[in-house]
């Protein structure tokens, strides 16, 4: 890391500086989204100057009023509840959770108001101004975040980590926070065990000493987060003397456990005798659950079969009149618990694909993938199978393998059987869900993934897989999808 490289975000201030800032133009907007909504709401149900009806004869109440008084208890719920807060900002689902649970709450709270009072409000008013309040709220937070995304990728608004443990715990953990930038963890410098001063091996973290440097090394960084990536070698003493080290308020300190690719909501953190003990939830596979994604899988399969029947005539017929040999591509995977299948594809090869693919296959592992078969310039597909492939049409007809149950709208890669056998051990845990028509693997990158980068993803899904992920990942593909980014 070079010496610019520091420079330039200590520039931007610390975590709080910046948390600050971030703060006050979200609460500004919050506050005008609130405005227009309550009292355009108001304007448009009631007129600006409408009285409500009470069952008091001293209490005369005015909607302005109401508006008003909703508006602050609403802006209060949001600073209450730390809608705005560095911690929950710019990645994750924290944010959004929050602030639709502090509206709702805002909403009980009014409701339980007026009956006390006897006020007799009107519904549309309360019933349309709530809804449309956490929407456009929520609108403007995802705004917000697209902008603060931007920022951190480019090393702003972030906090300044300094990493502290051992070499290869230092390299792990730099390594995953370098994959999420938006998360706003920047990696500016390493205090290792062995007492190492230069860049760590195969990195670019410069290491400035040992544990016995970490305030020097806060100093030569301009570091406002220390993060402890092992405590192997860290005494429950060291450590809390560390903490007392840092400067309250402006500095801070982060403890990684030695646990990666789990999902938040699996992790509970409960303070026993002064320990932090965290508890893991292991993942269920059976249950509600399950029945839910299958039900789910069926309706949304289902329904996008008849939306989507036109096209699926249309690519029929390119596919017909454009190359010889059928229009579907019958292939076996390999899906939940190791059993087989034969997926559906339109065909976007010639007919002898698989006969030709041995030659190409030593061509393919000079790009860089052992496991599976990905070329850039396949001499084998057809004019309309590349477009179709841009774009992953083809694989539109898998939506018959959903609703035939052998396959699940969102779930891990299909494998084929010559990539199982090469497969490691821990790699078999993909198969403890359905394979997937889309999945972490298609919005991150598609075919540009290297084999550790889609096992990773894969085995991330099946650990912490929901139906809110689902969503969020089916949203992320019809993105994807329209890029057409790493799709060949």
């Amino acid at each position: 890391m070079t010496a610019d490289a520091v420079r330039t975000p200590q520039a931007q201030g610390t975590t709080d500086d910046w948390s600050r800032r971030y703060s006050r133009g979200v609460l500004f907007t919050d506050l005008l989204a609130l405005i227009w909504v309550v009292f355009g709401v108001q304007i448009a149900w009631l007129g600006l100057g409408s009285n409500l009806a009470t069952n008091t004869a001293d209490l005369r109440l005015s909607y302005f009023g109401i508006s008003i008084l909703v508006i602050v208890v609403w802006m209060g719920a949001l600073a209450l509840y730390d809608t705005r807060g560095d911690r929950v900002i710019g990645v994750g689902s924290a944010e959004y959770r929050l602030v639709a649970d502090s509206s709702v709450r805002v909403f009980g709270l009014l409701a339980i108001a007026a009956f006390l009072l006897h006020v007799d409000l009107a519904r549309g008013y309360v019933l349309i101004a709530f809804p449309i309040g956490i929407l456009v709220l929520l609108v403007s937070r995802w705004m917000w975040r697209q902008w603060l995304v931007a920022q951190r990728k480019r090393g702003a608004y972030s906090a300044r980590v300094l990493l502290v443990g051992s070499p290869a715990s230092v390299l792990h953990i730099g390594r995953e926070l370098g994959r999420s930038p938006e998360a706003g963890y920047q990696v500016v410098g390493a205090a290792v065990s062995t007492g190492l001063r230069g860049l760590l091996p195969g990195s670019t973290i410069q290491s400035h000493g040992g544990f016995d440097d970490v305030s020097a090394a806060l100093r030569e960084t301009g570091a406002d987060t220390v993060v402890i990536t092992s405590s192997d070698d860290l005494p429950p003493e060291r450590v809390r003397e560390l903490s007392w080290s840092l400067e309250p308020g402006r500095q801070h300190l982060v403890v990684a456990p030695s646990l990666t690719d789990i999902g938040g909501p699996r992790i509970h953190t409960r303070p026993v005798q002064g320990l932090p003990l965290i508890h893991v939830e292991t993942p269920t596979y059976s249950g509600r659950k399950l029945y839910t994604k299958r039900a789910f899988d069926l309706i949304g399969s289902a329904l996008l079969i008849i939306v989507l029947s036109p096209v699926l005539l249309v690519l029929a017929l390119l596919v017909k009149a454009t190359s010889p040999g059928p229009v579907f591509f019958l292939q076996e995977r390999v899906g939940l618990n190791g059993g087989t299948f034969h997926m559906v594809k339109f065909r976007s090869m010639v007919v002898d694909a698989e006969d030709r693919l041995q030659e190409l296959s030593a061509l393919d592992r000079a790009e860089g993938n052992d496991v599976l078969f990905k070329m850039r310039n396949d001499p084998r597909v057809t004019r309309v199978g590349a477009f179709m492939r841009r774009y992953s049409l083809d694989e539109v007809p898998q939506l018959f393998n959903v609703v035939e149950g052998k396959m699940s709208l969102v779930g891990p890669r299909p494998s084929l059987s010559a990539e199982v056998a090469r497969y490691e051990t821990h790699v078999h845990r993909r198969f403890l869900v359905k394979p997937g028509l889309t999945g972490l693997w298609q919005v991150s990158g598609r075919s540009d993934l290297s084999w550790e980068d889609s096992v990773r993803l894969d085995l991330f899904y099946v650990e912490n897989w929901s139906l809110v992920g689902d969503l969020l990942i089916l949203w992320r593909t019809i993105k994807a999808v329209v890029r057409s980014d790493g799709a060949y």
